[in-house]
């Protein structure tokens, strides 16, 4: 199955401000849009993505309502060459002081943008400044997260970080190039439970054949949320064991 991941969607409530925000501070630039009568989406990233790097999609809804930012759902991470400077360079043009490169040991660091969407700085040798390198999900129970994501859409598991009260689990196709989006699965031990919000929307995967895919999937146990006819043959919607929405889209 070709399941690359395709993009990030978050909602925002001043669509203006947030752009404004991403393609000042990390470089990036349109490229896609789909208006419609009650809801904007825009696609961002960087000039020089990778073919198989990911987006951000950002859902604007016309109606001016607010969002819930839940805990399910973590954080996007970027790529830089060096965190320290990326992050200096981040606060000279003035975005919050969040979370510096020494209160994460060094090798990271958290900003967020104007709706509070947490954007973690990584440290890579691949791919471009600033373009996605992983989506943060959080999850009750790890063995059926990483299940999930092995058995329905044939990722594998090529990072993990076992900590004293959580770990880190990093998934993505076994073919796909380094510059390509991973899934960040957070497990903690203390048995929480988590609520999924609205501010988050969902990941998507690319994949060659809508119908096909699809059926492989429900063929799977996926659980049949949104089939492509409901969604007017353009997409489809399935959802993870923790109920974090993951869509199916074609891409030419």
């Amino acid at each position: 199955m070709q399941a690359t991941l395709d993009h990030a969607m978050m909602r925002v409530e001043d669509l203006d401000a947030s752009l404004d925000w991403y393609t000042t501070h990390l470089g990036y630039e349109e490229k896609g849009r789909w208006e419609a009568d009650t809801f904007t989406n825009v696609f961002l990233g960087p000039e020089d993505v990778h073919a198989e790097g990911a987006l951000l999609e950002l859902t604007y809804n016309h109606d001016g309502r607010t969002y819930d930012h839940g805990d399910a759902w973590g954080h996007i991470a970027v790529r830089v060459e060096d965190v320290y400077d990326a992050y200096a360079g981040l606060m000279d043009e003035g975005v919050e002081d969040y979370r510096d490169p020494d209160s994460c040991g060094g090798s990271y660091a958290f900003v967020r943008d104007p709706d509070g969407h947490e954007v973690e700085l990584v440290e890579r040798d691949h791919g471009a400044q600033y373009s996605l390198d992983h989506t943060m999900l959080r999850v009750e129970d790890a063995d059926a997260a990483i299940g999930w994501f092995t058995r329905k859409l044939e990722y594998e598991l090529f990072r993990r970080e076992e900590f004293d009260d959580f770990a880190l689990y990093f998934l993505r196709p076994e073919d796909a190039a380094d510059e390509a989006m991973s899934v960040e699965l957070t497990y903690n031990y203390d048995g929480r439970s988590y609520d999924v919000g609205d501010a988050w929307g969902h990941v998507a995967v690319r994949c060659d054949d809508l119908h096909e895919t699809w059926d492989t999937l429900v063929a799977r146990g996926a659980e049949n949320y949104r089939d492509p006819e409901s969604c007017n043959d353009r997409y489809a919607f399935t959802k993870t064991p923790d109920g974090q929405e993951v869509e199916i889209v074609t891409r030419d």
